[in-house]
């Protein structure tokens, strides 16, 4: 990339960011009312209501149980529209639409102290649309606002070697990129992430899996908190 096309680059990109934080505070209330610790959670499947979710919700369910002055929210992605593109300074095509400047909004509440991501496994690594959405999260690096948030990733495959730990791993790759404070699903196994596997649409059946999950959601919630108070 030569200098004249590095600084039409650099200009889309950030007039897409701008956009993009524009639009975000045009959205009204902030999702949080008063003031408390927030932990989130982001499904990256593209199909709705499906196990990916229901592993995200389970790391947050149990760490709401852990500590109930916690608050808890699911974002799910499915459904909604995140082009990656605009992460490489591209323009939205006519008639095309984003979402992720409300996302953005509810990520950038200075509430929120902790993130759990969730994908299935998509030919051994994350979905598209988790791609996406953490591409698009480059916005976050202008003013590192994600910093110091204590990060974990949850991978949902269909089979119990169907590439989660390498999605966990790539996940945790890219958050790394915004200064984050990753941890993984704590004792007695200390695994990097939540690893679940899904059959016939259900967890039921894979209660390893499941304790990965709480696990994960206990141990975010437990670091998170102790820095905040810190």
């Amino acid at each position: 990339m030569n200098a004249a096309s590095r600084r039409r680059f650099l200009r889309a990109l950030s007039l897409s960011a701008a956009s993009t934080v524009a639009a975000a505070s045009d959205l009204g209330q902030p999702a949080a009312v008063g003031f408390g610790p927030k932990l989130v959670g982001v499904a990256c499947s593209p199909r709705p209501g499906k196990t990916t979710r229901a592993a995200v919700q389970m790391a947050l369910d149990a760490a709401k149980e852990a500590h109930p002055e916690l608050k808890v929210e699911l974002i799910d992605l499915a459904g909604l529209k995140i082009p990656g593109e605009l992460a490489a300074g591209l323009p939205l095509e006519p008639g095309q639409t984003d979402d992720f400047p409300q996302i953005a909004e509810k990520l950038a509440d200075p509430q929120v102290i902790g993130l759990l991501v969730g994908t299935p496994v998509y030919m051994g690594t994350m979905s598209a649309l988790c791609k996406a959405f953490l591409d698009r999260c480059i916005l976050f690096r202008r003013t590192w606002a994600l910093r110091d948030k204590v990060v974990g990733a949850i991978a949902v495959g269909g089979s119990r070697q169907g590439g989660q730990d390498t999605t966990v791993l790539a996940v945790l790759a890219a958050l790394l990129r915004q200064d984050v404070i990753v941890v993984g699903e704590g004792r007695p196994t200390a695994h990097p992430g939540a690893t679940l596997q899904s059959e016939k649409e259900s967890l039921e059946g894979d209660a390893s899996g499941r304790a990965s999950a709480e696990g994960l959601g206990r141990r975010v919630a437990e670091v998170a908190l102790r820095l905040a108070k810190a």
